[in-house]
């Protein structure tokens, strides 16, 4: 689904995959809980019980199937826990990691993340998703399975979202499966081990906070996406996998234009995903906690842009992450 309210960050990823969407495939910028901004919430949730309540088939990390009852779809936006899940809750401005899947009450199911096998990451409880998540999940702790429904005003409003099927008067009910969450304060390694690299964009400041990046005068415009470690970190090696990062994006002339470090919260970014391609494939086989420079060419029309990425943590999906 389109997303509703784009930061910088985000336009770049429309044509680069620059935040971990593809420009194409199944995890094309479109595939998102996050739509125009129409919602009139906030709206307090209520415990969802009785006749409207849907049944819900598989357990944490399962791709669910929902079975709704004959009924109207509520008019409140409702909240049930399926699961309770023992890890942290998840905090008002944390990077949310979950698997998803969102269905048009007693209609299509519009997407869901379990297909792409990789779990998604937003800013949650700050206006970047649809209202009704910013309402329901702020507190959910990881581990657990929420069943959620939104009317209208929660979500698309009465404009609906036609790339996705849905209308200004449909009811969106979504099961969601909380990994985990992470801070504005997460960082890499701050003691990663620093690489000598030659030529580039100049990249100066402690490791483990906001870098500064410079383009050198007649410095070459990329060609095609480049990936450079510039400190190599200890941990696990990325995989096809959601990787948690920061990172710090200038345009050729030496302007952010994008900033994890300045919007307050890291983000999550798809690598390897099947289907899609993008500038962050690029980190697969790098060690977590590693600052990575990345070269990125022009693109539809958007660029070169030097990207310097701080990879965090990887995220595996709820069902792998349940399996251990």
């Amino acid at each position: 689904m389109r997303r509703r309210l784009l930061p910088v960050a985000l336009v770049v990823s429309a044509t680069v995959a620059l935040a971990g969407c593809s420009s194409s495939g199944a995890a094309s910028a479109s595939k998102s809980p996050t739509p125009s901004p129409v919602a009139s919430g906030p709206m307090t949730p209520v415990n969802w019980t009785g006749a409207t309540l849907p049944t819900v088939s598989g357990a944490y990390g399962d791709k669910p199937t929902i079975t709704f009852p004959k009924v109207a779809a509520p008019k409140q936006l409702e909240k049930k826990v399926l699961t309770l899940g023992t890890g942290p809750a998840v905090a008002k401005g944390d990077l949310l990691v979950a698997d998803y899947y969102g269905q048009i009450w007693n209609g299509k199911s519009f997407d869901n993340s379990y297909d792409r096998g990789q779990p998604v990451g937003f800013t949650i409880g700050t206006g970047k998703v649809i209202q009704g998540w910013d309402d329901t999940l702020v507190g959910v702790t990881a581990g657990s399975r929420v069943l959620i429904s939104l009317p209208p005003t929660e979500g698309y409003g009465a404009t609906g979202n036609t790339q996705a099927g849905i209308k200004g008067t449909d009811t969106l009910v979504f099961v969601v499966d909380i990994v985990s969450s992470f801070p504005g304060t997460a960082t890499s390694d701050p003691k990663a081990k620093l690489v000598k690299v030659t030529g580039g964009p100049t990249v100066t400041g402690a490791l483990a906070a906001k870098p500064t990046v410079k383009i050198p005068a007649g410095l070459a415009k990329p060609t095609k996406a480049v990936t450079t470690i510039l400190a190599r970190g200890t941990g696990p090696l990325v995989g096809k996998e959601l990787a948690v990062v920061q990172y710090e994006v200038v345009d050729w002339t030496g302007a952010t234009v994008a900033s994890t470090w300045t919007d307050g919260a890291p983000a999550g970014v798809n690598v390897g995903q099947a289907g899609a391609t993008g500038v962050f494939d690029g980190l697969q086989g790098i060690p977590v906690g590693s600052r990575v420079l990345i070269e990125i060419p022009l693109t539809s029309g958007r660029g070169p842009y030097a990207a310097v990425v701080d990879i965090v943590a990887v995220a595996k999906s709820a069902k792998l992450t349940a399996g251990g």
